[in-house]
């Protein structure tokens, strides 16, 4: 039978099914009332309802099952068409795509910069590592900014957040390209990178909130394939424009995309956060879309979610998680790379080379294709992995800590990809071997990526907003450090030493951090005990 065809006799489990009155393509059986949620992060996802109606037998619900009959959805949606865990595929799917394209612009708008500071450096008599220094400073806003979207998100509301914050990610990247010198150029940057973080910085609320745990791999695999991407597409670009054109023209073209991401958000999001805490009697009224949008309809019924100091609180606490911790530790010296690599490369390879300003954004090719390549390999590679735990687990239960074992595979990417780029800008091999060296390193980094965000997604569901927060507060933190001296180190001690440091870094964090999470993590989770915050 396909596996969205429901035998309405059977079902799954061979107990009665009936459909959902909000999603026909649902179905549901009897089974014990439980908060699947909690249950998970406590003691494993049970994905199959066979499965968990052999351990949780005893009173009765109605478990509503994903399209295949047996798949459990995880959380539980409502009966309430408003619900967006009830949504139709389409409409998810679309908000899920504009989301990932927001998430496109702040890596994309910094890297800009990495390639248009060889024009600025001589327009406004500066070396270009000085010019650099604008761009460190919109790297660390990107990790700030996150931490902001995700309390006001919390207090406000996610939609309201998104908007304005674009609104200001508009303003202050048509201020880039409007500049009139380099503090100008300097400030506009460092505010254009706190706002234009909102859905980076707080991605993971909005899968969460629409899609079910089965689904989360996937999701989240799409939207970090477009911020895995994205800091190589700016500099690919704009090293085209600058080879006719005044350096102004990319973040021109930057403050359009901003503007064309705004107008999507306008015409096609919704609000996607529903209480799950409280009956459908109890759920405000959605009257006016835009009334959302700008946020009036949430703050009418901001006492449903959490206070200013609740909201402001809730990142604290999940940082004092010690998997969150570690995981973001990890992330912080593993990612960190990425951005020093990519912010200085022009600067290795231009003398090197002798690249010019078309042959740089040729160059920046080789990491995209990489990056392609680790989405479409992590389509199946996260699920894979997840099935092959289930089947060896006592209980068929799937932990958080599975979704590290993904890096078990990316790692040796990441390890000799940063060998090799030391040792062919040290030895000046062929550029084509440098180009091949940076597409290893950058494949598994996006393995790597969803692995990390998807273990902490599923340990604390509820945090979901703050976990993504502090991931990319550790990424975009350790890009924000490396990019002040990646540059002097190589030219001290030569790439050959820098970039073997940087992988045996990556090296030892993964022996320590991720071997460390997944033989105690679940240990550590249960000691440390849940969130217990107000609202999801």
């Amino acid at each position: 039978m396909p596996a969205g065809d429901i035998d309405p006799e059977k079902g799954s489990v061979g107990l009665s099914v009936d459909k959902t009155p909000s999603d026909q393509n649902q179905t549901r059986t009897e089974i014990p009332a439980v908060e699947l949620d909690r249950l998970g992060e406590k003691e494993g996802y049970i994905l199959d309802a066979t499965t968990f109606q052999a351990e949780h037998a005893g009173q009765q619900q109605d478990l509503k099952l994903a399209p295949d009959g047996k798949t459990v959805l995880i959380p539980q949606p409502s009966d309430d068409p408003v619900d967006t865990l009830n949504w139709s595929q389409t409409k998810k799917n679309l908000v899920l795509f504009i989301i990932s394209a927001c998430a496109f612009l702040p890596d994309y708008g910094s890297a800009t910069g990495a390639v248009t500071l060889l024009q600025q450096a001589k327009l406004w008599n500066m070396t270009e590592d000085h010019v650099n220094h604008s761009q460190v400073g919109n790297v660390f806003m990107l990790g700030a900014g996150g931490l902001f979207v995700t309390v006001f998100g919390a207090y406000f509301g996610r939609l309201p957040v998104l908007f304005w914050f674009l609104v200001f990610a508009l303003w202050t990247a048509a201020w880039c390209a409007g500049a009139h010198g380099f503090n100008d150029f300097m400030a506009a940057r460092i505010l254009n990178g706190f706002f234009s973080t909102v859905a980076q910085g707080g991605g993971l609320m909005f899968i969460k909130d629409m899609f079910f745990f089965h689904e989360h791999a996937r999701k989240i695999n799409l939207w970090a394939s477009f911020i895995v991407l994205s800091p190589y597409f700016g500099p690919l670009l704009a090293a085209f424009m600058i080879a006719t054109q005044s350096w102004r023209l990319p973040f021109w073209i930057y403050t359009i995309e901003t503007g064309l991401c705004l107008v999507l958000v306008i015409l096609f999001v919704d609000e996607t956060y529903y209480n799950r805490s409280i009956p459908a009697s109890q759920q405000p009224v959605r009257r006016s879309r835009i009334l959302r949008l700008i946020g009036v309809e949430q703050w009418r019924s901001r006492e449903q979610r959490s206070t200013l100091y609740e909201a402001f609180m809730r990142p604290i606490k999940v940082i004092l998680k010690p998997t969150v911790f570690m995981s973001v530790f990890y992330y912080l010296f593993t990612f960190a790379w990425v951005v020093g690599i990519n912010t200085t490369l022009a600067i290795f390879v231009t003398p090197l080379y002798n690249f010019g300003p078309l042959q740089i954004g040729y160059f920046y090719f080789t990491p995209i294709v990489a990056a392609i390549l680790g989405e479409i390999a992590g389509h199946w590679l996260h699920d894979y992995l997840a099935r092959v735990y289930i089947r060896h687990h006592p209980k068929k239960h799937l932990d958080p800590e599975a979704r590290l074992l993904a890096i078990w595979v990316s790692t040796p990417f990441v390890v000799a990809g940063l060998i090799f780029i030391g040792f062919c800008l040290e030895r000046g091999y062929h550029y084509m071997l440098t180009a091949l060296a940076w597409g290893l390193y950058v494949f598994g980094i996006m393995i790597t990526t969803v692995a990390v965000s998807a273990y902490n997604l599923d340990s604390y569901p509820e945090g979901s907003g703050e976990v993504a927060a502090w991931v990319n507060f550790g990424r975009t933190t350790g890009g924000f450090i490396v990019s002040y001296f990646q540059v002097q180190w190589a030219e001290r001690t030569g790439t050959e030493a820098s970039f073997g440091t940087q992988a045996g870094i990556c090296a030892a964090m993964f022996l320590f951090f991720v071997v460390t999470l997944q033989v105690w993590g679940k240990r550590l989770r249960m000691w440390a005990g849940p969130l217990d915050f107000k609202t999801n």
